[in-house]
């Protein structure tokens, strides 16, 4: 089909624009990721389809195209986890050691990496996983060996410098066939778009109101949950938990995320153990995160 069809679906203003059925935005996907189009009109495609803005439709329709290009490699009893590609800017990473902290309990967390997306331009889940080990249980999967045709898009998104479509449906590509999954989210409204859109590839799907738009809680937040047409919320604070994690950085470099990993404070262990009991709620291996909490301190 031709691809100008969509460019003027969504570039037209707020009289002309349209949004595209599922399988006209599957064809807009694969078109784009077979390059059949040219940068300029990928590029003008994706700024208009932000602002005018995205369907869960579409949404669907894009993610349904990129399930054709992978091929999953099963990872049993896993959680994937469902990080943005541009990255932390004022905290470290967590997930290493909630790795560490659910070594016994059975669970595999898998997580996806690529080169830096806009728009943070922030340490990436990429940068914390070539540089360090990682513990038996993390199952990192880089992009650039799985979904080639997504990964070689990096440039025309980096000039362009803003976030599009691709940053939402790009965190959770399924890539170990995982039962369970857990995403961050910034804001409440979008809660319900998130759980339109993914909670029907997992047995269970939740989001969580995490630092930095990742799947990390590092102070007061929310969980949803979502059980059928059910999203079921719960509060959580750390400071319940006798946690009290104080970040320290208006900024922070890799050098600096990776110390806190390998010499990490007893305040952030305890954080660790916190998320981790969170997985294993999601998860289904603890009745309540409380429940979680106790198992790993016991």
């Amino acid at each position: 089909m031709d691809f100008q069809k969509y460019i003027h679906a969504v570039g037209t203003g707020i009289k002309g624009n349209r949004d595209l059925s599922f399988e006209e935005s599957e064809d807009m996907m694969k078109q784009i990721l077979d390059r059949k189009v040219h940068n300029e009109q990928i590029a003008a495609f994706l700024l208009g389809w932000r602002l005018k803005p995205e369907t869960t439709d579409e949404f669907r329709g894009a993610i349904s195209a990129c399930d054709s290009y992978i091929t999953p490699k099963t990872i049993e009893n896993s959680i994937e986890l469902g990080y943005p590609f541009d990255g932390k800017t004022r905290n470290p990473y967590i997930f290493p050691l909630v790795a560490k902290v659910l070594e016994d309990s059975g669970l595999n967390l898998v997580v996806i990496g690529d080169d830096m997306q806009p728009a943070k331009e922030g340490i990436t889940i990429k940068d914390i996983c070539t540089h360090i080990e990682l513990n038996s249980n993390i199952h990192y999967f880089d992009r650039a060996d799985f979904f080639k045709e997504l990964h070689e898009l990096t440039d025309i998104r980096m000039r362009l410098g803003l976030r599009t479509g691709f940053n939402t449906i790009e965190k959770l590509p399924r890539v170990a066939n995982s039962e369970y999954a857990i995403t961050g989210v910034f804001h409440k409204p979008y809660v319900q778009k998130y759980v339109e859109v993914f909670s029907d590839r997992y047995k269970k799907f939740a989001l969580l109101q995490g630092n930095e738009g990742t799947p990390e809680l590092f102070s007061k937040g929310r969980l949803w949950i979502a059980n059928g047409n059910k999203t079921e919320e719960f509060i959580v604070d750390p400071e319940f938990y006798g946690i009290n994690y104080q970040k320290s950085w208006d900024s922070i470099t890799l050098e600096e995320s990776l110390e806190q990993l390998l010499n990490p404070s007893n305040e952030y262990l305890k954080l660790a153990k916190l998320n981790a009991a969170i997985f294993l709620f999601v998860s289904d291996k603890a009745k309540s995160i409380e429940i979680g909490y106790e198992m790993l301190n016991g």
